[in-house]
């Protein structure tokens, strides 16, 4: 009989944009792969069999609740030898689901980044640290991305075993770095050649922040334009801003792209605004593709950045630093071609091939024990 895996994640998005290539990795294994999200598709690549959940981001909603009770039933059916669990309230909720079972699959918990760090207020905090600690019980092996999160799992024992793994890989194969298509973007989009052009990809949200470097933009010379891909919640209302500074035509709002290679073919640097973050792919294809970044200091920017040696960092929330650090970058090619070059050289034990084998071992040393 063949081995069966199930992943869950809150939303199909996760899935399909980070962990393909472990379904494939399981499949090729010999595994019958289960995935288990809210709003997936009728048919996903490398998957056997999917389960539709009720996920909603709030995390009191009965809906979560509800998909609790699918996931345990589920389990209890489909005897699976492994359980992986994607997103904090996925996270949560399925291993709330196989809590007091008297025989249940190992868990492992991937922990793309906590909601939470040492700046977080106490009550927030002391929510969310405490459901990990309430479902650490079933967790059978814990993988943190970033030092902060590794330390908080060792410091409260939030799993029965935890590592520290260089993310889940980044398939830079995907990336076509090069100049040679910037050119004619940059003419699509109206953007002048001697123009300095910002990129910020990423969902609009309040984690990630983008009113900071729009405000920032006002600090820095009429000709530096920002590139701001993707959407999200918040997207009009960044674009009100931007408006509201005076910052019409140099603020850009492309919406959701899905071929990144161009846009950072035609940026200059690269820049994040992030609260927190797990191990941020946004900023490595950047460093991969050889554009200097700046951004916030908070975890995952750190693991992944050496301040002034593989890019430049400013304090969170600080648009005065932001726009002080990008206009460093700005200022100085050298300085550029530095940071670009260092960061390129780093950036590669982040890729899928480095990572891959990594987060297999660890897959199967829960199942050995």
């Amino acid at each position: 009989m063949r081995r069966k895996v199930l992943f869950t994640a809150s939303t199909f998005s996760h899935i399909r944009s980070f962990h393909l290539p472990y379904l494939a990795a399981f499949q090729a294994r010999g595994w019958e792969v289960h995935v288990a999200c809210a709003d997936p598709p009728e048919s996903v690549q490398y998957a056997d069999k999917i389960i539709a959940l009720p996920f909603q981001k709030k995390m009191a909603s009965p809906h979560n609740f509800r998909a609790a009770g699918m996931l345990r039933r589920a389990v209890g059916s489909e005897r699976y030898d492994l359980v992986t669990v994607h997103t904090s309230l996925a996270a949560f909720f399925t291993r709330l689901a196989v809590k007091g079972m008297d025989t249940r699959p190992p868990v492992v918990n991937m922990v793309h980044g906590y909601l939470f760090d040492d700046q977080t207020p106490a009550l927030k905090r002391a929510v969310l640290l405490t459901a990990e600690r309430l479902t650490a019980p079933e967790t059978d092996l814990l993988m943190a991305m970033n030092r902060w999160d590794f330390d908080l799992a060792k410091r409260y024992a939030l799993g029965r075993e935890i590592v520290l793994i260089p993310g889940i890989g980044v398939d830079f194969s995907k990336l076509e770095c090069g100049r040679e298509g910037g050119g004619a973007l940059r003419e699509k989009l109206g953007i002048s050649k001697d123009a300095f052009v910002l990129i910020y990809p990423a969902e609009f949200s309040k984690r990630k922040s983008q009113e900071i470097v729009i405000r920032a933009m006002t600090m820095l010379p009429e000709r530096t334009v920002l590139v701001l891909p993707g959407d999200g919640v918040l997207r009009e209302r960044c674009k009100a801003l931007a408006v509201q500074l005076g910052l019409r035509g140099r603020v850009i709002f492309p919406g959701h792209i899905s071929a990144m290679s161009p846009w950072y073919g035609m940026a200059d640097a690269a820049v994040s605004a992030s609260r927190s973050e797990g191990l941020p792919f946004n900023v490595m294809e950047a460093m991969y593709c050889g554009l200097p970044v700046t951004a916030s200091a908070v975890k995952g920017h750190i693991d992944l950045i050496r301040h002034e040696e593989t890019g430049m960092l400013y304090p969170y929330g600080d648009a005065d630093a932001c726009a002080q650090a990008l206009r460093s970058v700005m200022d100085s090619e050298p300085l550029r071609r530095r940071l670009a070059a260092s960061a390129r050289e780093c950036v590669g034990q982040y890729a899928l091939e480095q990572a891959e084998p990594i987060v297999m071992r660890a897959y199967e040393s829960v199942l050995e024990k």
